[in-house]
């Protein structure tokens, strides 16, 4: 495995761990919010895929302006 191939899959590793802890802090802040434990959940899995869609087109936006 190349520096480049492990600094890919160390960065991707970093963006899903954020991922997890935004979903898992909305889904808490939401139940303190004493919404049911459905609602909960809902929140935290809107959160976790926003920050992944925004990773993603960070991502893709970074690479556009980096191959000009």
């Amino acid at each position: 495995m190349t520096d480049h191939t492990a600094v890919i899959l160390l960065a991707c590793a970093l963006v899903f761990l954020v991922a997890v802890l935004m979903g898992a802090a909305a889904g808490y802040l939401a139940r303190r919010d004493h919404s049911s434990y459905p609602a909960a959940v809902t929140r935290g899995a809107v959160a976790f895929a926003a920050v992944l869609t925004l990773a993603a087109t960070l991502t893709s936006s970074l690479t556009t302006l980096i191959s000009r």
